[in-house]
């Protein structure tokens, strides 16, 4: 009996090392800065001559080889990575609404603070799908801001106010001040997504990659010169999916390739007639600061889901969604030194 005791202490011992050493991995950030980026493949950006600021960053600190978007088209990636699931939706459509628990609620439930900052978007909180509101025209869009399409935040005037026009971020910035929770997507001319009209076209891609990256490497210089910025704080730098390139097999992406709890689709829809697993494609990831490694390339299959479960480990969030799947969804623990 004592034989046993001791070997069951010894075991529940060892658990609790394994146990405390698993939540250890993820560091205790200062703040999380998440910068969303739009259609692009991994292959397409890093090490591209097309995108140097980005390709350096990924080369000095760490950067995903195995993440995947979601699943396609945008918004629902938007969706997945702020409440751990797409919730059946494979539509850019901007009058979706979803009444779904959200990071935004975690954080204020944690009294943690969170910004989000909306290149091209004319006041906090506004509400239209498109500005200015020609589709075509338009710079900032609806789909590429999650947090208006959340019933409970776009329903509430308070939490609208966190929701503003990324010239806040300069005087934000100026005055020493940066939320725990940071979200910036830039304008359709600058995300790397472009538009059908003349002022940054589809046709154009080389540009429109030296211009996101461009954004991403003022930006992230920026931010880390800044009196706001600490040493346990982090970047997240990604896009969304995949190349948008026509593939009718795909819905038009590159392909739909997959990891960690992206949807299935029966076959024969119409946007993936083969059927199965439906994800948004190999897509690049880098992580940068102070806690992530140097010079290295994860090989870990990581999604959207990954980086929401990595936020809540982190300050000890419940976590959401397919976040909860701790066998299929894994934190980015690998990235951190």
């Amino acid at each position: 009996m004592h034989r046993l005791i001791g070997t069951l202490v010894a075991f529940v011992a060892a658990w609790a090392i394994s146990s405390a050493s698993a939540a250890a991995a993820v560091p205790r950030f200062d703040h999380v800065v998440i910068l969303m980026l739009e259609n692009h493949s991994q292959e397409s950006v890093i090490g591209n001559a097309a995108a140097p600021h980005i390709s350096a960053l990924a080369k000095k600190y760490a950067y995903a080889a195995q993440y995947y978007g979601v699943t396609h088209p945008s918004l629902p990636n938007y969706i997945a990575i702020t409440s751990g699931n797409n919730w059946y939706s494979n539509s850019d459509d901007p009058m979706q609404r979803f009444d779904h628990v959200n990071i935004v609620d975690q954080l204020e439930a944690a009294h943690l603070s969170w910004t989000a900052y909306m290149e091209s978007m004319p006041y906090s909180g506004f509400m239209g799908a498109y500005y200015p509101t020609d589709p075509n025209k338009a710079l900032y869009v609806a789909r590429h801001n999650p947090f208006v399409l959340f019933d409970d935040i776009r329903t509430n005037l308070a939490r609208l106010k966190h929701d503003v026009p990324l010239t806040r971020l300069s005087s934000d910035l100026a005055k020493g001040e940066l939320a725990r929770y940071v979200w910036i997507s830039p304008n359709v001319c600058r995300d790397m997504h472009g538009q059908p009209d003349d002022d940054c076209p589809y046709s154009d891609d080389m540009k429109l990659r030296v211009d996101g990256d461009a954004f991403v490497g003022q930006w992230v210089a920026k931010i880390m010169a800044s009196r706001a910025w600490t040493k346990n704080s982090v970047i997240f730098v990604m896009t969304d999916e995949t190349d948008y390139n026509g593939n009718k097999a795909t819905g038009g992406w590159l392909n739909a390739d997959a990891c960690c709890d992206s949807p299935f689709v029966p076959p024969a829809a119409s946007f993936f007639p083969a059927g199965g697993q439906y994800g948004g494609g190999l897509s690049p990831f880098v992580a940068i600061g102070d806690p992530v490694k140097r010079g290295f390339a994860g090989r870990i299959p990581y999604n959207h889901y990954s980086v929401l479960r990595t936020i809540e480990e982190s300050w000890h969030l419940p976590l959401l969604g397919m976040a909860t799947d701790t066998i299929n969804v894994k934190a980015l623990d690998d990235l951190f030194r």
